[in-house]
């Protein structure tokens, strides 16, 4: 851990579009000072350095990890590629903060796990939706009792026509299993599912029931040059230990106008998260209420004191690891949320309901060597 009066030295590996909006957050972060940059594309990396003024550029991420005076790298690469390069940061002597999901497979994530309890180094996992209003808004309500004894949840997710690349935006490679492993659910499913996790304090998965597809059309040039092979709905059911449940439904593309927030339920209260709103039964009232989290967020910040330790995911771990806060085990929650994942895979391939017990037998690594 540094010292609180220093600056965390940052090496972003990867330089596409996530790591533009890193670079992009960095800048906000006056903990922050990004010192290298590494894409095996050159020109990425060389447009990257120019345009956040970052003062060296790499094509070979080995060359940047031997620097000492890096403190800590961003691994910003598609999810095949998290596990292999998160693994050689840690064992460098880094800090790492990996984007979503945690890789393209619960055995690789759990490989990301070890390293980082063997090496003793960060790693915390983007998952920028523990940060928002909404999420510290409902644990203030479920710390306080407001939700009673909290028993199921549920994950949504939703898109009308947002499958990347076939529908307008985004590469090929968000599309492929050999590079991404898996589509909405490793997409945007990963958000969703943590929160909640997170919400219920990182339960431990009992079972794992679930169904993927992909059935609306596509532009045929685009289906033709996407190699697209992931699915673009996943909808799962899961058991907890401790009487706990979650559904999830995840849409890339749906014939649907909208699919209600994320919510989660006790047995005095319920939260929908966005649009947030809370919800109880006091005698034959039953009351709905929404919350001003503007002024909320502004009295956690200036009269609790937390100022911006918690403004942003990014936010979170630079201030983590200059020692001003307790990290939040973000990587548990990431790979709690892998095995849900690939659990619905599992599901859907095995037409049956699996255990948590038999996921992790049947994970195998998808990792790309580097």
């Amino acid at each position: 851990m540094l010292s609180r009066m220093e600056k965390l030295r940052i090496g972003i590996i990867g330089c596409g579009q996530i790591a533009r909006s890193h670079l992009t957050n960095y800048q906000k972060i006056a903990g922050a000072e990004v010192v290298a940059v590494c894409d095996i594309m050159e020109a990425a990396a060389t447009s990257a350095a120019k345009d956040f003024t970052v003062p060296s550029h790499y094509t070979d991420f080995r060359e940047m990890l031997k620097r000492t005076d890096i403190d800590a790298v961003d691994v910003c690469l598609h999810n095949n590629f998290h596990s292999p390069v998160t693994i050689e940061a840690l064992r460098a002597g880094k800090h790492v903060y990996c984007e979503k999901p945690m890789a393209g497979s619960y055995r690789d994530a759990q490989a990301m796990l070890k390293a980082r309890d063997e090496t003793g180094k960060h790693l915390s996992i983007q998952l920028f939706t523990i940060f928002t209003n909404e999420t510290r808004a409902t644990k203030a309500l479920i710390d306080a009792g407001e939700l009673g004894k909290v028993y199921h949840a549920r994950s949504t997710g939703h898109r009308r026509r947002g499958r990347p690349y076939v529908d307008g935006y985004g590469t090929p490679t968000f599309v492929q299993k050999c590079n991404s492993a898996g589509g909405a659910l490793y997409d945007m499913g990963v958000y969703h599912i943590s929160q909640l996790l997170y919400l219920l304090g990182n339960p431990t998965v009992e079972r794992v029931s679930g169904k993927t597809y992909q059935e609306i059309d596509m532009d045929p040039a685009r289906r033709a040059s996407s190699g697209y092979d992931v699915e673009e709905l996943g909808i799962g059911f899961v058991r907890f230990a401790g009487n706990l449940s979650m559904n999830v439904i995840e849409a890339w593309a749906i014939h649907l106008d909208k699919i209600e927030g994320s919510t989660i339920v006790g047995s005095k209260g319920g939260v929908r998260l966005e649009p947030f709103g809370f919800f109880q039964n006091i005698g034959d009232l039953s009351l709905t209420s929404t919350g001003d989290l503007s002024n909320a967020s502004m009295r956690w910040s200036n009269v609790h004191g937390t100022g911006d330790l918690f403004a942003s995911a990014q936010h979170h771990w630079v201030n983590a690891n200059l020692g001003k806060v307790p990290l939040i085990p973000t990587a548990e929650i990431a790979l709690n949320t892998m095995l849900i994942s690939e659990g619905i895979y599992q599901s859907e391939k095995l037409g049956r309901e699996v255990t948590a017990a038999e996921i992790r037998d049947l994970s195998v690594s998808t990792a790309v060597k580097v």
